[in-house]
């Protein structure tokens, strides 16, 4: 079956912070780039830096390895810093109205199982 979803970004986890995972339980995830300050470094997942080909938008889908979760909003700041730093929050909690600049907000479903190689996407559908 032809997929018509368009990447829009895609990357892959080179390193999973010693803290990374506690986050779960406020339904978070927080990505960096290989840049990340040492200070931060353990709570992130670190990632490869890559251009973001259009504009982050909701109703875009985030897809992490094969669990997809739609985009519900998006703040202010995470075209800029995902595209320069690859640093941005993940929150599954479903919110329509984004709270924080740096967050990327996703439907209010289970927590995925992020680990080093995990796949991370975000498709225009």
């Amino acid at each position: 079956m032809m997929t018509t979803e368009k990447s829009v970004f895609s990357t892959e986890v080179l390193e999973v912070g010693t803290e990374a995972a506690e986050f779960s339980t406020i339904k978070m995830a927080i990505l960096f780039g290989d840049e990340a300050p040492s200070a931060l470094r353990p709570s992130c997942f670190i990632i490869n830096v890559v251009p973001v080909s259009k504009q982050i938008t909701p109703g875009m889908i985030l897809k992490i390895n094969n669990q997809e979760y739609e985009i519900t909003s998006v703040g202010t700041e995470v075209q800029t810093n995902l595209g320069r730093l690859g640093h941005i929050a993940l929150s599954f909690t479903g919110l329509t109205e984004a709270k924080l600049p740096g967050t990327l907000y996703l439907a209010d479903e289970e927590y995925p199982k992020i680990q080093v190689g995990s796949q991370i996407q975000i498709l225009e559908k």
